[in-house]
């Protein structure tokens, strides 16, 4: 996947109803184009950090060949929301205004259940080497993010990944730390081609590839992520954050296996 994703931007138009499974309140939505999609608000809790989590984890999953739903770009005018009833709902809504993130929904998908649905050794690996890439503490048994739609595993929900970019002190000195919450990941007594799902993910994941992804981040994201750094100095802390994370990949894959085994 060389270069810059395609992202397509739609306009919300209608709210049809939130997932409270989530404490962000992520909600069903329609769009002019006609599809439902899964919102995720700005406004929500971390803001929107949490979309530039999902962002990434989405297109790398992408990338490397795994089944995610199609990310858009949301826009939610300033009317939309005034009749909501639910005063939580509508402060949310309020504080959502302009671009948020929506994935594509997949009506009718079951969540995945390690006891009744298997993963081939590959496919596991590969999912278990991303969070470990992404630091995602959020594919466990309580929780694990996944579901079966037309007979295949889909990725969901990254917004807890990269959580060292909540406190972004010292961002970079994360990049070479292994990843101990691996040891919690539903996939990891599957995991049995870690090696493998490195040297392919690596293949895959150029720094071109890289640098489109972070490029697709709309600045207006970026513009309050430090009051000391400009919206293009953080993306290329971003950059330069995957770009080590990737050389130093054996720190995370040996956590990996080791806590596998």
């Amino acid at each position: 996947m060389p270069g810059k994703p395609e992202i397509r931007t739609v306009q919300v138009t209608r709210y049809i109803t939130p997932l409270r499974e989530g404490g962000s309140l992520p909600a069903i939505a329609e769009a002019d184009d006609g599809f439902m999609y899964v919102l995720k608000f700005k406004g929500a809790g971390q803001g929107v950090k949490a979309l530039i989590a999902e962002l990434i984890g989405c297109e790398i999953a992408r990338a490397i060949g795994l089944k995610v739903p199609e990310v858009v770009f949301a826009e939610l005018d300033a009317a939309f929301g005034r009749t909501e009833p639910d005063e939580e709902i509508q402060d949310l809504l309020k504080a959502s205004v302009g671009m948020n993130l929506a994935l594509h929904y997949l009506q009718g998908a079951i969540t995945f259940d390690p006891v009744v649905h298997k993963v081939d050794a590959l496919t596991a690996s590969k999912i278990v080497w991303l969070d470990a890439l992404l630091m995602n503490v959020d594919r466990t048994v309580r929780n694990t993010n996944m579901l079966f739609w037309k007979k295949e595993l889909w990725l969901i929900d990254h917004g807890a990944a990269l959580y060292f970019h909540h406190g972004w002190d010292e961002p970079l000195e994360s990049a070479a730390k292994p990843f101990v919450q691996i040891k919690d990941h539903v996939l990891l007594p599957y995991a049995r081609d870690l090696e493998e799902a490195d040297r392919l993910c690596k293949e895959i994941l150029s720094t071109e590839c890289i640098d489109g992804i972070i490029d697709s981040i709309p600045s207006d994201w970026l513009n309050n992520h430090s009051e000391e750094q400009s919206d293009s100095e953080v993306r290329t802390i971003y950059k330069e954050f995957f770009r080590l994370r990737l050389i130093h990949s054996s720190i995370f894959l040996n956590q990996a296996q080791n806590a596998a085994y």
